[in-house]
């Protein structure tokens, strides 16, 4: 931890990240966090919504499995209407 800073919050719940804290880890408006809270310790970690490359690298390993698998699109697209259909 480079450096330790306090804040507070407000009356609606608001906390500020100080803003050398928002620089040096290139936050911006808008940032969305996830919020991990244990007895009297809170955590927020950052978090991105992944590119379509991002993306496609994640479902590279299940798609193989699948194909390896013999499985069909159609077969997912069956699959999905019979459990919307209980």
């Amino acid at each position: 931890m480079e450096s330790v800073e306090t804040t507070r919050m407000s009356s609606k719940g608001q906390v500020v990240i100080p803003e050398n804290v928002r620089k040096r880890m290139g936050l911006s408006p808008g940032q969305q966090f996830v919020v991990v809270a244990e007895d009297d310790v809170i955590v927020l970690k950052s978090i991105e919504v992944p590119t379509m490359r991002d993306f496609d690298q994640m479902i590279k390993a299940p798609r193989k499995t699948a194909q390896d698998a013999g499985m069909r699109r159609s077969d997912v697209s069956k699959a999905i209407a019979k459990v919307r259909k209980k």
